[in-house]
């Protein structure tokens, strides 16, 4: 069965957040993905932060392409708005939605093989575009539904389940983002829900384009002895940046920390992202020292995890071509039609 529906029956005694629902509320049908499959926990993970950030379901609109990580959005936020577009076609259709109707919160959901193979041109201009938006990469470095080929985020030298070994370099999507102008730049670990939930929450509150690169290990065909994607290999050379919380504008917080210990970003709207410091000097607001220092940690054979990039005063797609506020759906006759005077002037400016 490709469809498993859950029952609606809720516990009574659930924890409720602020809109009295429970962390049920934002589930979606049962997983048909592999026991022990990293996208379930990205799911969970997904489910965890909406849930913490009482966000209405129907408020989100969740987008995907084709694969098993494209699968995923059925199996989270079932009351919310959602299309599984064409193979690595995503990024262009929830381009158009948010141009459409910048009030729904967007969430795209993708692969390595969707993203960073036949959909990276497309990846390039939704980062570059600066669209408002939250877009997860389950990252397997592995075609799962077309039986283990390496994908281009497959490390130079790491190994296939049956001995291959891949001899192309690899493509960084978090390099990519960043350099392409994201303003929101993160890579987690599915098996690190403490690290990859504060990520999500923040990443839905920016007001921009955030990624998340999240290393998702193929328990069928990528988890392994010599893969640098399986569980085992991310625990051991894993090198988070920062620990993440989030704080919501809404009550003054007062705390003491020791001196230098935490970086805290206030966000357009509001919100602070308070970053507690792991790696020494590590300054998560410089786009060029982020970079430079990925590619040091990567030569050492580490992978960092944790808040890579963040702008403090980012601006998206809208602001940058001056759309009117209100969705188009929502637009009268008078707006839409501003009659023959208001062309005549366009056409004298144009002379």
């Amino acid at each position: 069965m490709s469809y498993l529906p859950k029952p609606k029956l809720h516990h009574p005694t659930l924890p409720k957040n602020a809109l009295g629902y429970t962390r049920r509320d934002y589930e979606g049908a049962i997983s048909t993905l592999c026991a022990g499959c990293g996208h379930d926990s990205i799911s969970a993970a997904i489910i965890q932060a909406c849930w913490e950030l009482s966000i209405e379901p129907h408020r989100v609109a969740k987008l995907s392409g084709i694969g098993c990580s494209s699968k995923t959005p059925d199996y989270f936020l079932g009351a919310s708005h959602g299309f599984n577009s064409v193979h690595g076609r995503m990024p262009s259709v929830l381009t158009g939605a948010n141009l459409a109707n910048r009030d729904l919160i967007y969430l795209g959901i993708s692969g390595d093989g969707d993203s960073a193979s036949i959909g990276l041109g497309q990846f390039a201009h939704i980062m570059r575009r600066g669209v408002n938006m939250t877009y997860i990469v389950e990252n397997n470095g592995v075609y799962g539904l077309t039986k283990g080929q390496f994908s281009a985020t497959s490390d130079k030298g790491s190994k296939a389940k049956r001995g291959a070994v891949n001899t192309d370099e690899a493509i960084d999507l978090v390099g990519l983002a960043m350099q392409l102008g994201a303003t929101f730049v993160a890579r987690s670990f599915s098996g690190d829900k403490a690290q990859l939930v504060p990520l999500i929450k923040a990443a839905l509150l920016h007001e921009g384009a955030a990624f998340i690169d999240c290393i998702s290990p193929c328990v069928a065909f990528n988890n392994h002895e010599g893969s640098t994607k399986s569980y085992d290999f991310v625990r051991e050379h894993n090198e988070a940046v920062n620990r993440l919380d989030v704080i919501l504008g809404r009550q003054p917080i007062t705390a003491e920390y020791a001196p230098g210990s935490v970086t805290e970003v206030t966000q357009h709207d509001g919100s602070v992202l308070r970053l507690r410091k792991l790696a020494p000097d590590y300054d998560p607001t410089d786009r060029v020292a982020a970079m430079n220092y990925l590619q040091e940690r990567k030569a050492a054979g580490e992978i960092v995890t944790g808040l890579l990039y963040v702008d403090p005063d980012p601006t998206d797609l809208h602001a940058n071509m001056g759309t009117v506020a209100v969705p188009l759906n929502r637009l009268g006759d008078a707006e839409l039609c501003p009659g023959s005077a208001a062309l005549a002037r366009i056409n004298a400016a144009l002379r």
